[in-house]
């Protein structure tokens, strides 16, 4: 997925620093600003993470609760599969629950 941003409405996401949801493919996209993308979570992954069928107002507050989450699972697949700056990518609901994972541990005083 190298070019949601060429779609409309994604680079208003990025130059407005926020999340939008995006009817036409169905997904939440934020931007990645270290990276100069945009990150697409699709609705799929949300129903997994949700555990029922997404409506955008849900899957974008579900974001905003975890945003610290999504952003960490886009800094970590960038960084596993050596994504180049300025090219899009997308999480899946594993590359999320890994970081909700891992946070729920550091909480707990675990190591993750």
């Amino acid at each position: 997925m190298n070019s949601p941003s060429d779609a409309d409405g994604a680079e208003d996401a990025a130059a407005n620093g926020g999340v939008q949801w995006r009817t036409d493919i169905a997904s939440l996209v934020f931007p990645v600003p270290d990276h100069r993308a945009i990150c697409v979570v699709h609705r799929g992954a949300f129903r997994t993470l949700l555990g029922a069928e997404p409506v955008p107002e849900a899957c974008i507050d579900y974001f905003e609760r975890y945003e610290d989450a999504f952003k960490a699972a886009a800094r970590a697949k960038i960084e596993r599969k050596r994504i180049l700056p300025g090219t899009n990518l997308h999480l899946t609901s594993r590359d999320i629950t890994r970081k909700l994972l891992e946070a729920d541990q550091i909480e707990c005083g675990e190591r993750p």
